[in-house]
């Protein structure tokens, strides 16, 4: 401040012929002594106790205070005479409301922008588990307010609030340092002053806390008193935002001219000179130092105040003094009608009021080592901040190296910028960031899930189910696969659905394996019985009829072969048109021999001339007529809703099952319906012929047959119901061949038996039962 002073009274076009003077006060970072220094200020010039004020001081501005604390007192003291003033270091977000503070400015960034930059830095590096202390003054009341506003929509948690209380206490202290070391957050967030944080610093050290990532304040991340080499291990890796440096070209050099003898009266330069070089500068001190003899050094402990390298805070006690130096200037040379207040009078130098001064500092803007410095409506100057990093020096001290820097001027998104790779981390790490979580990250193939009660950081991760996926990490909610597709093992992608159908697999290859042997036997029937067509077996039993049911049964057998392969729209409508006909054909034929059993025998009874009405075209009308029913049926079904092939994603949701839809379901159970009509009709004639000779036992071999046919087909209902796609085929396709069989076995088989085995029974003496005993 003094140099600024000087430079400015030697300064022949900055306020020529006038001389600013200034008065030193301390507050010693309490609001009382703030309070007290402002109310001697204003009172006049001296601070002699006084019942009574005796006069206004001279008084235009005031520089300060670095307490946001302080400046919140001196601020109101000062506001009544309309004096403005300028801090250097009060950040408190509270001096933004102007009509609590119109006379507050300052050339260090509001804590708005700090606490944004550290939600942005928290966010940056995925600090989603964090703790937060802070001292027990307005400053750190109101940032750690303003950095939970900020957190507020991002995925970063508080895992624990704690504060140092204003007058230390011991034993609240190791509260909060227990808290530190069981808790999960590795990441914590200091607002305090050095003051604050000194004392709370050493028991934070005799406990031997370490591995804590400090994410500091501007208020102490540029702490010098913090660099000793026994600091180290506990505040390595420190990282925060300082103010802006800047560069005083001048300082070095003037620091090497103060001595005590310039300021004789000055107990405060007396005590500054003995800390820094350790002898008394006065004979008539009563020091107990030894005096000086003007060869001593500067105390190695005390070298960091007189490093001009890296100067913020006194950068700022330099800008502040020009300010008001370029706002008095401008005053003075203002001219009527043209400042920036209302029912202007410019200022006399003789009659300056500090009202005035106050609307200039609003509208003054000058530049200053490079730097604009001017304010903005609320009294704030340009937020910007470096990034600092606490690392150790070659001396083994600590070392404030610069990464990065936050620019709010910038665009959104970029304000932020860092050299990562610059970094040294808590625990001696160069490359890679700690940790801090609740939780680990939810791998891909997983999402999270809440816990109740808790943060939304503290979660459990849960593994997506079947036919969802997640291929980010911490993925919320896991995403449905297209209808087509399904998830994969992992559940981080989706593939395609599995694709089945009754294919010639084992199981299709079975069932055509059978389906071809059953053919094949049933034409070798039909060729026994045409080798044998004039032996009395075969022309007994109609042979006509036999060779058409042994026709239709090779029909039956050769259909079942169209449920194998992948459904297409002719093969579904043949399938099922094609099964419903055959039986249908088979069945009434066995329905016309059936008839034509009972009326041969029926027809020996005297006047009975029903075989009249049997005769080989009526046998044959009535197969067409039953089996036309059934074709008009399918006819009809095939026109109004023909079955057609559809793919089912429903039952088994990982797979893709072709198959065939019935399409008209009334129709698909008319066509069983009418076949299972046909069988219990048979059924019902052939029971009727149970007494027909013990030697001819046609009818008991079509009741058997009948009672096969309609056994499998009453276990194929439940059984096609209850199954899928290519087992629905397969269910389908065996009822078909067992039926086939059935009717085949039943109906032929003994009589194979005889006309190859036992052909001496192949006589119509034998069968009618008249053999010689």
């Amino acid at each position: 401040m003094r140099l600024a002073v000087e430079e400015i009274n030697q300064n022949m076009e900055l306020l020529p012929n006038y001389t600013l003077g200034y008065k030193i006060l301390d507050s010693c970072s309490h609001p009382l002594t703030g309070q007290r220094a402002a109310l001697a200020v204003l009172n006049g010039l001296s601070e002699d106790h006084s019942p009574m004020c005796r006069g206004a001081s001279p008084l235009l501005a005031v520089i300060g205070d670095s307490g946001s604390a302080q400046s919140i007192v001196i601020s109101r003291m000062l506001q009544p005479f309309r004096i403005p003033m300028i801090s250097y270091f009060s950040t408190c977000s509270c001096f933004a409301d102007r009509i609590k503070y119109p006379n507050f400015f300052r050339v260090i960034p509001n804590d708005d922008y700090q606490v944004r930059a550290i939600a942005q830095l928290l966010v940056r590096f995925n600090w989603t588990w964090v703790g937060l202390v802070r001292g027990d003054t307005d400053y750190g009341r109101f940032a750690m307010r303003g950095l939970l506003r900020e957190l507020q929509g991002t995925k970063v948690c508080v895992a624990y609030q704690e504060m140092i209380p204003l007058r230390y206490n011991r034993q609240r202290v190791q509260e909060i340092l227990q808290v530190m070391r069981s808790s999960l957050a590795k990441v914590v967030v200091l607002f305090s002053t050095e003051g604050e944080m000194t004392p709370f610093l050493r028991d934070y050290m005799t406990q031997n806390i370490t591995g804590i990532q400090w994410v500091a304040s501007e208020a102490w991340v540029t702490a010098s008193v913090f660099t000793g080499s026994e600091y180290y291990p506990y505040l390595e890796g420190t990282i925060g935002f300082g103010i802006r440096k800047g560069h005083i070209s001048k300082l070095g050099d003037y620091l090497l001219t103060v001595n005590p003898q310039m300021y004789p009266n000055n107990p405060l330069v007396q005590e500054l000179w003995e800390a820094l070089y350790g002898c008394s500068p006065s004979l008539s001190s009563s020091s107990r130092l030894p005096p000086c003899s003007g060869q001593e050094s500067l105390l190695d402990q005390h070298s960091a105040y007189m490093n001009t390298s890296s100067l913020r805070v006194a950068y700022n006690v330099y800008k502040a003094v020009y300010a008001i130096a370029h706002s008095l200037h401008n005053l003075l040379l203002c001219q009527p009608d043209q400042g920036p207040f209302l029912n202007n009078s410019c200022a006399q130098s003789n009659n300056i009021q500090p009202w005035q001064l106050q609307h200039y500092l609003q509208e003054v803007t000058f530049s200053i080592a490079g730097e604009e410095v001017n304010f903005d409506l609320k009294g704030d100057s340009t937020p910007y901040y470096d990034i600092i990093n606490w690392q150790r020096g070659t001396g083994g001290n600590i070392e404030f190296v610069n990464v990065g820097l936050f620019d709010r001027t910038k665009p959104a998104g970029e304000e932020l910028v860092i050299q990562e790779d610059r970094i040294v981390w808590a625990g001696h790490q160069n490359e890679e960031v700690p940790v801090s979580v609740c939780s680990a990250s939810c791998l891909p193939g997983s999402r999270k899930a809440v816990r109740r009660g808790e943060p939304v950081c503290c979660f459990d991760c849960v593994p997506c189910d079947s036919g969802k996926i997640s291929n980010q990490t911490n993925s919320i909610e896991c995403t449905f696969c297209p209808e087509d597709f399904w998830s994969n093992k992992d559940r981080t992608a989706c593939i395609p659905k599995k694709v089945e159908f009754l294919a010639y697999d084992s199981l299709g290859i079975a069932l055509t394996v059978i389906s071809v042997v059953g053919a094949c036997l049933t034409i070798a029937v039909l060729a026994v019985f045409f080798h044998h067509r004039n032996t009395a077996i075969v022309r007994v039993n109609n042979s006509e009829l036999s060779f058409f049911i042994l026709f239709a049964l090779t029909l039956c057998f050769l259909c079942s072969l169209v449920f194998i392969g992948e459904p297409t729209a002719w093969s579904c409508m043949l399938r099922h048109t094609a099964f419903s006909i055959t039986f249908s054909l088979c069945i009434s034929c066995i329905l016309g021999k059936t008839l034509v059993v009972l009326a041969a025998f029926t027809a020996t009874r005297p006047g009975n001339n029903i075989m009249k009405w049997l005769g080989p075209k009526q046998q044959r009308a009535i197969i067409f007529s039953c089996t036309l029913i059934q074709v008009i049926i399918c006819a009809a079904w095939l026109i109004d809703a023909p079955p057609y092939p559809s793919r089912n994603t429903q039952y088994e949701r990982s797979k893709i099952i072709l198959e065939c839809s019935v399409g008209s379901s009334l129709a698909f159970w008319c066509v069983l319906g009418y076949i299972g009509l046909q069988a219990c009709l048979c059924f019902i004639l052939t029971f009727l012929a149970r007494k027909l000779p013990e030697k001819f036992n046609e009818a008991k071999f079509i009741t058997f047959s009948m009672l096969i046919f309609c056994a499998v087909w009453l276990a194929f209902i439940p059984a096609y119901i209850s199954s899928p796609g290519n087992y629905a085929d397969a269910v389908e396709s065996f009822a078909i061949l067992a039926s086939s069989f059935g009717l085949l076995s039943c109906l032929f088989a003994p009589k194979c038996y005889i006309i190859l085995l036992k052909p001496e029974k192949n006589t119509k003496q034998h069968l009618m039962g008249k053999e010689k005993k």
